[in-house]
């Protein structure tokens, strides 16, 4: 129980930041560029607690804690109201008053304050503990009649090279293996201080459809602990890990695409519920490292250009101030619908990644070990 509520406030506590800076950004961004807002609100549903500041802003505390909206005064189109809310707006406040410029900073805005948090973050704990990094692949266990097992890979040996790749860490070595079934190659370990190069033919197995390589081998790796940084240090520091992370992500959401790596590893938000109860064991330390890399793939799942997204409308705003008009009404119309039933179907199939790995969901779909 005490676990449960543990990962229920990480997680709250985690997503609620990451939506406040996100929509801190457009809230932002809109006032800098003339434009009213009428509703700030963390969270979904009917609001537990609101009230106004002082330029007539609306604040919700809603009980859905998964995500939430700013809504610039004027948002809708022009020729989606009616007269009498047109007749309500604010002179020279409404956001499609604006020109297309100041629309595109606002709406920008939410994915570049997820990318500044997390070089706050990063910057924060490199200044204080240091960057930590993992060391080379440790063997923790081994599969019997495995691949690691017929090369003879034992318990507690380092793994510090295949094939050609030296120091390859543990997602590199694990997904060369993936990528190369029934290879014929050689490892390289260290065992008792000495290094040892054992040949191996990486074992494979279909998913998916497709063949993927498997070592059979339990990966571990010890963590190699980082000494607090000066303030330029930290600073350079912090920026470079946010633009590798990113970097990163970009390129294992390629590999999923192109089926170098399998779809199933997309998680949803009961998987970050659990990650964020789990690293929160481990202290502040490790659950702001994890809101760093959350705030990076939330800035860049923005930026998709899925027009649900603020990345599908800086599409349309690019389209517009290159042609000096907007994209036309319909076509909008149903890239939005095309979008929504994109998101509603990325949501469902990374809910369905993340419940088909409890057991009782095995067993009843009769994918039990």
């Amino acid at each position: 129980m005490y676990d449960f509520l543990r990962m229920i406030i990480s997680f709250v506590f985690v997503l609620g930041v990451l939506v406040f800076i996100h929509e801190l950004g457009h809230y932002l961004a809109a006032r800098w560029r003339g434009v009213h807002v009428d509703v700030f609100s963390i969270g979904f549903g009917k609001p537990l607690y609101r009230w106004h500041d002082k330029v007539g802003t609306e604040w919700r505390l809603c009980p859905i804690p998964l995500g939430g909206y700013v809504r610039p005064h004027g948002f809708a189109d022009p020729e989606d109201v009616s007269e009498e809310e047109r007749a309500t707006y604010i002179s020279g406040k409404t956001f499609h008053g604006k020109g297309v410029g100041s629309r595109a900073i606002v709406i920008a805005a939410g994915p570049i304050f997820n990318f500044l948090l997390a070089i706050i973050l990063y910057f924060g704990l490199f200044l204080t503990v240091g960057k930590h990094s993992l060391g080379d692949p440790v063997a923790q266990a081994i599969v019997a009649d495995s691949a690691a097992a017929k090369a003879g890979i034992q318990t507690k040996d380092t793994i510090i090279k295949i094939a050609d790749i030296n120091q390859p860490g543990v997602e590199k070595l694990v997904l060369f293996a993936q990528q190369h079934p029934d290879l014929s190659t050689t490892v390289t370990v260290k065992r008792d201080g000495k290094d040892m190069v054992l040949p191996i033919i990486i074992g494979s197995k279909e998913q998916d459809g497709k063949k993927i390589g498997l070592l059979g081998v339990q990966l571990g790796a010890n963590i190699i602990e980082g000494k607090p940084m000066s303030v330029g240090n930290a600073a350079v520091a912090a920026v470079e890990e946010t633009w590798d992370v990113s970097a990163k992500t970009v390129e294992g959401l390629g590999q999923m695409i192109i089926g170098q790596r399998s779809a199933k590893d997309l998680g949803g938000p009961i998987k970050i519920a659990q990650l964020s109860g789990q690293v929160s064991k481990g202290g502040f330390a490790d659950l702001v490292g994890f809101m760093a890399l959350l705030s990076i793939s939330l800035g860049l799942i923005n930026l998709f250009p899925i027009p649900v997204l603020d990345g599908g409308r800086l599409v349309f705003y690019a389209f517009e101030a290159i042609f000096r008009r907007p994209v036309p009404k319909p076509i909008q119309e149903r890239a939005f619908q095309i979008g929504f039933v994109l998101i509603l179907m990325l949501f469902l199939f990374s809910t369905y990644n993340d419940i088909s790995q409890f057991s009782w969901f095995r067993w009843l779909t009769g994918h039990s070990n």
